[in-house]
């Protein structure tokens, strides 16, 4: 990671004070969609031992301790969608840890893999929480953004989604929209649509980048670190090799209908508010990093 990514931010409180009271409205929950039990959706990546449930099933936790994390994905691919987990992070000091939540095309991280990320920065107690999102395709990603939250993301449960369709990708906050990526309707090296995904999530250890670039340190004392997961909900076309009906007729789900090729109305005063204050760093914005503009940065969130 980029140790010239910056992750400070003036006015922090005043800023996540006013998000909340602006965003308010928003925060009501989703209705619960039941997909099943963990074992019908998920398999244990590594580190089974770091995983439990609680009594009645429904809520999952994953672990970090020194000698390893945990992490989990899904049976299925899909390719297309809307992909969506309640989450609840790691409290008091959680410097150097990060909870991953993100869909990949493949089991590791390959050189050829697609990738959507959300990755929830962890920091010192009083510390806001970054939020980072990330795009690859073909193994090339770079495309960082960071995002304050307007409210504490360990106090409660909330949700991140994905909406994915051939036209744009977008990563919901609470139904907030934080980030828009655009395909530009021809072939392209930057928006991936063309391989399956599964989703993943996972707690690991990045204290080498994740908090101050690296300079603050996991505190192995407070150990372990858990995060917890509900509500798993997709809406998508799942894979079936070797090619699956539903991504020649994706128009037929609401995922790839003309209203969710955009913003609507609403979703674009959310956006602008969340581009005015919260946004921390945005990789088409990093000259020095980026001397000539990325392609897709010239893509309007906005149409």
């Amino acid at each position: 990671m980029d140790s010239r990514i910056s992750s400070s931010a003036s006015s922090v409180s005043m800023v996540i004070f006013l998000a909340a009271v602006f965003l308010a409205h928003l925060h009501s929950s989703e209705a619960a969609v039941s997909k099943g039990s963990f074992e019908d959706n998920f398999s244990i990546m590594w580190s089974e031992d770091h995983f439990t449930t609680s009594k009645d099933g429904q809520i999952w936790y994953l672990s970090l301790d020194k000698d390893t994390g945990c992490g989990f994905q899904t049976k299925q691919r899909y390719r297309f969608g809307w992909f969506s987990m309640k989450l609840k992070l790691v409290a008091g000091d959680s410097a150097g840890v990060v909870t991953a939540y993100y869909m990949c095309s493949e089991n590791g991280a390959g050189p050829e893999r697609d990738e959507l990320d959300f990755e929830f920065l962890g920091n010192r107690t009083g510390e806001p929480y970054l939020i980072q999102t990330n795009v690859y395709k073909n193994g090339t990603g770079g495309r960082e953004m960071r995002h304050m939250l307007w409210f504490d993301p360990t106090e409660d449960y909330h949700t991140y989604s994905i909406l994915w369709n051939n036209h744009q990708i977008v990563f919901f906050v609470d139904k907030v929209p934080v980030r828009v990526f655009k395909n530009n309707g021809e072939a392209n090296n930057f928006f991936p649509n063309e391989k399956p995904m599964y989703l993943f999530s996972s707690i690991w250890n990045a204290d080498d980048w994740a908090t101050r670039g690296g300079l603050e340190k996991t505190n192995w004392k407070l150990s372990p670190f858990v995060s917890s997961y509900k509500d798993f909900s997709v809406d998508g076309c799942q894979w079936e090799d070797p090619y699956p009906a539903c991504v020649s007729t994706t128009t037929k789900n609401w995922w790839d209908q003309y209203d969710a090729w955009h913003l609507s109305g609403d979703q674009k005063m959310d956006y602008a508010w969340v581009q005015r204050n919260l946004v921390i760093y945005d990789y088409c914005k990093d000259s020095e990093r980026f001397p000539t503009t990325p392609e897709e940065c010239s893509l309007s969130p906005w149409d």
